[in-house]
Order: structure tokens, then C-alpha cells, then sequence
């Protein structure tokens, strides 16, 4: 597949801080990637870095093929990394009429874009009355005048109200079904799973996993237990290798699945070990489950 951008390596160090350390993962053409983590977790940095506006202090990335400097490829980068910054006092149209002045973009562009945000009948009001919501998706139209071939957006929905979260999310997936790679920088896991192909998962600098969202919540789920021969179905459980890993509180057993099996087929299977349940519930682990047993075992 062909490689959008590649880091290698990447360490950020801010004094005795540590804010990246040692990360590599490789972005492909006409994905949506997301850079999940908790606030501190380093996802800001490293978009900072890629874009030139924090220093690398070790490792290495490069854009395209490799052969394109820093400052061509920024050209076909279109980013939003802080709040939006337009003129209070000049209309949306007057604002992204600045902004293709200074990216060198023709004006016929703006209509389309403004289009693509939901903005076309508002394009004549000034920024100032314009929602939180309504900001951020006028800056999402800015980054987008220079037709670019990745969209970077840190943390996209910060303080929007659930309208216009699923407005910002909507526009995301239109972007991206039209091709345009996406990264996006976020601390919530539920945007990840309803926006993100792949992502890769951060904390305190460091890679967790990197890959599909898909794989990452492809476990095969877990069982959830209760019997009056409690001892006896520990045991069993720990004895078999179609778990990987059992927990128990306030007696409910958690019974991880290391493949795949049904209820029925497991109830049956303890029944002829003389083994009777009180409870028994199958369920799939979600990306949250998934996000906390790797934040929990590093």
C-alpha cells in the first residue's frame, strides 16, 4: 500500500519529560487512523512533530515516499491542531477567501468545501455568531481548500455538545469515503471505534498497539460465571486452555476466551464435569475492555 507517512523511532524529550518515546508506526493511503491515549499520553507531540512545529529530539519520519522534504509535504497536509482562528468581524466566505490567498488556492474552491461542512447557508454570517460546533467545522473547510491528501485533526470534538459531535463525525467519514487519509488525535474510544479503521493506542509516550480497530476488538469475549461449586469451577477453568485468563469479584467469575465457544457447548462440557451453573453470560469485549486490559498491564 502506498505510505502516507512513516515514523521511525520518535523520541520527544522536554527536559527531564519524556513526551514520546521510541514510536513507529506507518500511516497507508485512504485510512483513518486514530492516536488514542489519555490527556499526557503523547498524541499531540507527535502530531506537532510531523508538522514541523516541535522539535524531534531523536528518531526520525518522513512523508510520501521519502524523497519529498518536510516543507513540500506539508503542502498536501491539511491540519487543525489548536482551536479555530479566524477574523470575529469578516463572514465565513471573507475568512476562507484569506486563507486561499495565502495557500495560494483559487477561490472556486471555497463553495465546495463549505458544502462538505454544511456551511453553504451560512457562508454571508459573521464568524463571531457562529456555535463552537459551526467553528470547528469552518476550520475543518480551511484545512480541506488545498484538496490534501491527509486531513490531521487533534481531538476534533473537544467540548462540542452531541449534536455536534455526530455532525464532526459525519463529515470525517464523508471525507474519508472520498478518499482522503485521516488522522485523528483522540482521548475518547468511542470516537475511535465509530470513526477509526486503525489506530494506535498510547500511554506516557509509549506504543501500546498498533493496528486494526477490527483486530483489536477481535477477541473471542468472555464468560461471566456463578455456581454453588465455586472452587471446583476454578480449578476447571484454570486447567483449560480455552482460557487465557479468569477473574473473580464479589463471586462473579470473569472467564476470558483464548478461542472460540459457545454457551451451550460450554455448559454441557461442565455439566459432565458435574459442574452446575447459577449463572452463566457470554459477552464480547468491547475496545474499552480491550483499552483497559492494555493500560492495565503496562
Amino acid at each position: 500500500m502506498e505510505s502516507i507517512l512513516t515514523i521511525n523511532n520518535l523520541t520527544k524529550k522536554f527536559g527531564y519529560l519524556t513526551a514520546v518515546k521510541d514510536l513507529s508506526f506507518t500511516i497507508n493511503k485512504g485510512n483513518v487512523y486514530g492516536i488514542l491515549g489519555p490527556n499526557g499520553s503523547g498524541k499531540s507531540t507527535t502530531l506537532g512533530v510531523v508538522l514541523n512545529v516541535v522539535n524531534k529530539t531523536q528518531g526520525d519520519f518522513h512523508w510520501f515516499d521519502g524523497n519529498t522534504s518536510t516543507h513540500d509535504a506539508l503542502k498536501k497536509v491539511g491540519a487543525i491542531i489548536e482551536r479555530p482562528n479566524f477574523y470575529p468581524y469578516m463572514t465565513a466566505y471573507q475568512n476562507l477567501k484569506l486563507v486561499c490567498k495565502i495557500k495560494g488556492v483559487d477561490y472556486s474552491k471555497i463553495q465546495e468545501k463549505l458544502e462538505i461542512v454544511g456551511l453553504d447557508d451560512r457562508k454571508d454570517h459573521k464568524f463571531r455568531t457562529y456555535s463552537l460546533g459551526m467553528k470547528q467545522r469552518l476550520a475543518i473547510a480551511s484545512a480541506l481548500l488545498n484538496d490534501p491528501e491527509i486531513l490531521i485533526l487533534d481531538e476534533p470534538t473537544n467540548g462540542l455538545d452531541p449534536q455536534g459531535i455526530h455532525q464532526i463525525r459525519q463529515i470525517i467519514k464523508d471525507i474519508a469515503s472520498n478518499g482522503t487519509t485521516i488522522l485523528l488525535a483522540s482521548h475518547l474510544l468511542d470516537e475511535v471505534e465509530k470513526v477509526c479503521s486503525h489506530v494506535v493506542v498510547l500511554r506516557k509516550g509509549k506504543k501500546l498497539y498498533s493496528g486494526r480497530v477490527d483486530e483489536m476488538i477481535s477477541s473471542h469475549g468472555f464468560f461471566e460465571l456463578k455456581s454453588e461449586n465455586q472452587e471446583e469451577l476454578i480449578k476447571f477453568l484454570e486447567g483449560n486452555s480455552s482460557f487465557k485468563s479468569i477473574k473473580t469479584e464479589d463471586n462473579l467469575i470473569t472467564a476470558f476466551l483464548n478461542e472460540p465457544m459457545d454457551s451451550s457447548t460450554f455448559n454441557r462440557l461442565l455439566f459432565d464435569k458435574g459442574i452446575v451453573l447459577s449463572h452463566l453470560v457470554q459477552r464480547k469485549e468491547s475496545l474499552e475492555e480491550q483499552f483497559l486490559q492494555l493500560t492495565d498491564n503496562n
